[in-house]
């Protein structure tokens, strides 16, 4: 067996070494290094399928979005009032949400999805179980939401509504997230 040979660094000459690497592999991902694939995201659709538009009515979460999405509230803080209203809380905690519309204010991560999973947080703590369980079900329905956003919508505003897509695109993907967390909040 061959004897290994032992290369000694210091610490900072390996993170310079490091950093190259990483920095390399990000200027030059066609080198073969890394391997960058087009991923198809969801289109959300500008208007409600038949089939939607059956569950959306029945929805009371979906119902208030109207008193909020649009009056002055984010998409962040219009799911979570919704959500608030209808597991009881003070509606003053949307203020949680204030700095999560547009996407984090960077057109980045959907207030639909984190005004939601905020939701699902509020709704958790209303749960007759000891912390542990309703911290369990609040990740089983954290989970649950996650798969069904990214089965029906990209991650981030700009995907969602890029240049020149109607606003209306917004408002049924936010009805749309309501009536999936009142679903999910009537089933535990």
């Amino acid at each position: 067996m061959p004897k290994s040979e032992i290369i000694e660094l210091s610490r900072r000459s390996f993170i310079a070494s490091a950093s190259s690497l990483f920095l390399g592999t990000a200027l030059f991902p066609s080198s073969g290094a890394v391997r960058q694939e087009k991923i198809e995201l969801p289109e959300v659709p500008e208007k409600l399928s038949p089939e939607d538009l059956k569950w959306v009515e029945k929805s009371k979460m979906a119902e208030d979005m109207k008193n909020f999405f649009g009056q002055g509230y984010s998409c962040a803080e219009s799911l979570l009032i919704v959500a608030l209203r209808f597991t009881g809380k003070p509606e003053e905690l949307v203020w949680a949400a204030a700095g999560f519309g547009g996407g984090l204010y960077h057109k980045d991560l959907c207030g639909f999805l984190t005004g939601g999973i905020m939701g699902i947080g509020f709704f958790s703590s209303t749960l007759k179980k000891e912390r542990k369980e309703a911290k369990e079900v609040c990740s089983n329905l954290v989970k649950e939401y996650w798969k069904w956003w990214v089965a029906r919508a990209p991650l981030r505003c700009r995907d969602i509504r890029s240049e020149g897509r109607p606003r209306s695109v917004c408002e049924n993907l936010g009805k749309l997230a309501a009536a999936k967390l009142e679903e999910m909040f009537l089933s535990v």
